[in-house]
């Protein structure tokens, strides 16, 4: 992935629009009203008749879709679109519509991982309407609890993804995630770790 160092304007718009055939800057475009909020990142320069790769990005605890603002800047701003979709408010609730990121997380229980799913898929099937995706170059990736669901999504529907990365969220455990084992192996997976981080150590990476 290329690191670009050019700007982007954020673009807050409570509907997403066609995006058009060529944009002289990245745009962020924030959807609340749908039934499930997210952010849309389309890349400078869009050509449609390009099929582009697709980053869906999970955000972290206490963070909230628009972390994906950071997020995109940081790995390119020209090569990918990406979607956001919103957590849910800690763990035992699922009303994605709130609207402070306090407490917004991605719980580890069965309902509120099939809810992350759905949203995930979803959020897919839009962007896959409103802009030219590679089907076979989708990508999922998030951080911390977003890290491990986007693993667990993955390891539920290895076919659908190129690959999945988690930035500090472990495994998951429970629910048999490596249930279709025989599909993951041509799963690429990328496990990132803080080398001293207090949550999940290299040392439990090491024996997951």
């Amino acid at each position: 992935m290329n690191r670009v160092t050019s700007s982007s304007r954020v673009d807050e718009r409570t509907e997403i629009s066609e995006p058009p055939f060529t944009l002289d800057e990245a745009v962020f475009t924030h959807e609340t009203s749908a039934d499930w909020p997210h952010c849309v990142f389309a890349p400078l320069h869009y050509e449609r008749n390009y099929p582009y790769p697709l980053i869906v990005w999970l955000h972290g605890p206490n963070d909230d879709e628009r972390q994906l603002l950071r997020i995109m800047p940081s790995i390119s701003v020209r090569n990918y679109v990406a979607v956001a979709p919103r957590g849910l408010p800690g763990e035992g609730k699922s009303d994605p519509a709130c609207d402070s990121s306090s407490g917004l997380t991605w719980p580890q229980a069965r309902d509120a991982q099939d809810q992350a799913e759905s949203a995930v898929l979803d959020c897919i099937s839009l962007v896959s309407r409103k802009f030219h995706i590679a089907p076979n170059r989708i990508f999922l990736a998030g951080f911390d609890t977003g890290g491990t669901t986007a693993f667990r999504i993955a390891l539920n529907q290895p076919n659908r993804f190129a690959g999945v990365i988690s930035l500090g969220g472990p495994l998951p455990e429970g629910d048999t995630p490596l249930r279709q084992f025989s599909q993951l192996r041509n799963l690429p997976v990328f496990l990132g770790i803080g080398k001293h981080s207090p949550f999940y150590s290299e040392s439990q990476a090491w024996t997951t």
